[in-house]
């Protein structure tokens, strides 16, 4: 064995050098979700008749729908039009924090970090 460690491990200043770029990328990473999370992503369905509004932190910020798209007679549509839309938005923020984040860590995958 190594001597003050395991045989392999780097030396005391290698490992330092690791802590501090370890601790750079912990900061890049949380200033990059700070950014997303504040991002807005909007998405529309039914050719623009309902557009949902949400965040980089995956929250329904607003829907909005055109009063032609309201039909009492077929609510189904509308229902599905709100659930294609929001779904869209969310997909578009999943996908954006999956690239950023991806980025900084240079691809590898980190799961349960985002």
């Amino acid at each position: 064995m190594a001597k003050g460690g395991f045989p392999g491990m780097m030396g005391g200043a290698n490992m330092q050098q690791l802590a501090r770029q370890a601790q750079k990328l912990q900061q890049q990473m949380a200033k990059a979700q700070e950014e997303l999370d504040s991002r807005e992503f909007e998405a529309t369905a039914g050719g623009g008749m309902v557009t949902a509004k949400v965040s980089g932190k995956k929250e329904l910020l607003s829907i909005s729908i055109k009063p032609e798209a309201v039909d009492p007679d077929d609510v189904e549509m509308l229902e599905d039009l709100v659930l294609a839309a929001v779904n869209e938005a969310l997909r578009m923020a999943g996908e954006t924090v999956e690239r950023e984040m991806g980025k900084l860590t240079g691809g590898m995958g980190m799961p349960g970090l985002f």
